[in-house]
């Protein structure tokens, strides 16, 4: 033991003892007074974050009538909050980098009576947290739904003391999926050759109806006990980092649901927005791009609630902000996380944004978090995007977006008829809009998610447009997303509850097994197959995990990009035609340089470029260039 620490060892003793006497001398014999902490927020925090700050929340009837106090090596009470409503204390706390990880207590006093007490935990970080490495374009990110994934715990499918049960046979109700379903499906995961899951929310959702989703989070800091448990969620971590896959958890910043424990007795009223009556948010997206638009429309779409059931939290309160950057950072931190996915990113106060993603990136310099900024317009997804540079002069830290305008893009392109303005050039015309983004090769490209008609479905059931669709996100710049049952082709209508519904082989008696290849019709076995094979190549290919991008006009219906990286050469060609297309490679000898030949990735046919190439009709062709 060093000097240092044995002298923190001794102040510890001594504080230790310092708290008893003052129990001793100060504690009343009778009291008619009884206080009681029901919430203390973060539950625990880490020695040596970056921020030395930590703002506790305290909640519990009267208890700001009391004054904390504690002595503990390092650490400082600051300042004291004390809101509107008498049951809340915010404590402002001070935290050197000299502080050891240790327990201490928080005594609340009045009139130098102690009248109740905490225990706070100061953990020792993990070697490396604050340099953990976020997803990248090396990744390919397999989105899951939890509640329909597999049931791997049928003793939690009901839990008696939250309010919507098991119901199966319910397309909107809660079908039994969790944490231990996805636990023994690693394998599976791991196999198929994706290296991240992005979970739909798993934290508390004790909401009436429609609770399986996760998108109305009732308490921030537990996991919904459906799914799990807090360790369990850790545990699902280690276990999949020790497979190579990271964990991405999907965070609500804008608004919580309606029966959170905090609307029944909210810190101040101010908390939400409206004053906790409800607004309907406008919808209107361009409202916050618009130049020309009157604040009110702007203010509307942001401070607006999307449903009842879904309270709108007001980011310009600064407690608020606190929390919700502080319960940020103690999941990452916690769950040992590889990055985020923040729903309705433009919803939420603009500027609580910019300082949100800038704890987190100063914090996580590694890191990857992603927003969602439904909108078809490249520009109004690249405003949200570090470095790229709005006309307003916003400044956002968020590394990565969804790529919404691509997704689009792809499937009317493939579904559309080959004409001058319109097909496959679609794609070829929004990513030249790539010099907008601050980091184009940073956003999520997806053809589908769980908002969406199956792609399947949105390709007409078309296998051929279907590997044209995955071959072209699978190969094109940026992060590969894919949404669970996509390998398999799944199909469904536009129903949220139908296109979530149950993947094959989750539940016992399933007579199709998806996980191990039962009783697949022959499109889901030649779909899996494809998939499969294509994204286990994927890993290995330095050209598609970390090169640049190439990419030709399209010309009679076929779009051709290359991928590269060093002396590493990819050449994709998606002919859109429904006629097979003679391509001649001397068009792309400025990328092609002295190589003459290809090997295809899915068959290892070599191709000779020195001559004109057979493309089939609505097909993909995928070379690696020697």
């Amino acid at each position: 033991m060093t000097e240092c620490h044995k002298l923190f060892e001794l102040m510890k003793n001594l504080f230790s003892i310092w708290f008893f006497l003052l129990a001793v001398i100060a504690s009343p014999v009778k009291s008619s007074e009884s206080y009681h902490i029901e919430h203390l927020e973060p539950p625990f925090w880490w020695a040596n974050m970056t921020e030395s700050g930590l703002q506790l929340m305290v909640h519990g009837k009267n208890i700001s009538s009391l004054d904390p106090e504690l002595i503990y090596p390092g650490i400082k009470i600051i300042q004291v909050h004390r809101l509107s409503n008498p049951n809340y204390l915010f404590i402002d706390l001070f935290l050197s980098k000299e502080t050891m990880p240790g327990k201490f207590e928080i005594i609340f006093t009045k009139k130098g009576q102690i009248k109740t007490k905490y225990i706070y935990s100061l953990l020792k970080r993990d070697r490396g947290s604050a340099f953990r490495k976020g997803f990248s374009q090396e990744d390919v990110i397999y989105l899951i739904t939890p509640d329909r994934y597999a049931n791997g715990d049928r003793n939690n499918d009901s839990v008696p003391s939250l309010k919507e049960k098991l119901n199966q046979n319910n397309k909107d109700g809660r079908h039994g999926g969790d944490l231990q379903g996805i636990i023994d499906r690693l394998d599976y995961i791991e196999k198929m050759g994706f290296t991240q899951i992005w979970l739909n929310p798993v934290l508390e959702n004790d909401q009436h109806t429609f609770s399986y989703h996760g998108y109305s989070t009732t308490d921030y800091y537990n996991i919904d006990e459906r799914f799990g448990t807090n360790e369990l969620y850790k545990e699902l971590s280690e276990i999949a980092n020790s497979k190579g896959i990271g964990i991405i958890m999907d965070l609500i910043l804008n608004h919580i649901g309606s029966e959170h424990w905090l609307m029944y007795d909210l810190p101040s009223s101010d908390w939400i927005n409206h004053n906790g009556e409800f607004v309907q948010t406008s919808h209107i997206h361009e409202s916050i791009y618009d130049p020309y638009i009157p604040q009110f429309e702007k203010d509307l779409f942001t401070s607006g609630w999307f449903v009842e059931t879904m309270p709108d939290l007001n980011q310009s309160n600064q407690f608020l902000a606190n929390y919700l950057i502080q319960l940020s950072i103690w999941w990452v931190e916690y769950a040992k996380l590889a990055g985020f996915r923040i729903d309705t990113y433009p919803y939420i106060n603009k500027d609580f944004l910019t300082i949100w993603s800038k704890r987190i990136a100063r914090e996580y310099p590694n890191f990857n978090f992603c927003g969602e900024a439904w909108n078809n317009n490249p520009s109004m997804v690249a405003y949200w995007q570090k470095g790229s540079k709005p006309y307003d002069g916003y400044i956002s830290y968020i590394p990565s977006m969804k790529d919404f305008p691509l997704q689009k893009a792809l499937v009317q392109g493939l579904m559309s008829e080959e004409k001058w303005d319109s097909g496959i050039g679609d794609i070829y015309r929004v990513l030249a809009n790539d010099y907008q983004y601050g980091d184009p090769y940073n956003l999520l490209v997806f053809a589908g998610n769980h908002d969406m008609q199956r792609i399947y479905s949105q390709l007409s059931e078309n296998m051929d447009l279907y590997k044209m669709a995955m071959s072209f996100i699978l190969t094109t710049r940026g992060i590969p997303q894919i949404y669970y049952g996509t390998e398999i082709a799944m199909t469904s209508t536009r129903d949220h509850g139908e296109l979530r519904k149950d993947f094959p082989g989750g539940w016992a008696g399933d007579k199709i097994d998806a996980f191990n290849g039962i009783k697949l019709s022959g499109e889901q076995r030649e779909a899996q197959n494809f998939m499969r094979e294509l994204l286990n190549w994927r890993k290995s290919s330095s050209a598609i995990g970390k090169g640049s991008l190439v990419h030709y006009p399209v010309k009679n219906g076929v779009y051709v990009y290359f991928r590269l990286y060093g002396n590493n050469l990819v050449m994709v060609m998606l002919n859109n035609n429904k006629r097979l297309i003679r391509i001649d490679p001397g068009r792309f000898n400025e990328v092609l340089g002295e190589k003459n030949q290809g090997i295809s990735v899915l068959d290892n046919r070599v191709y000779d470029l020195t001559s004109k190439i057979n493309l089939s009709g609505k097909s993909a062709l995928i070379l690696e260039i020697d």
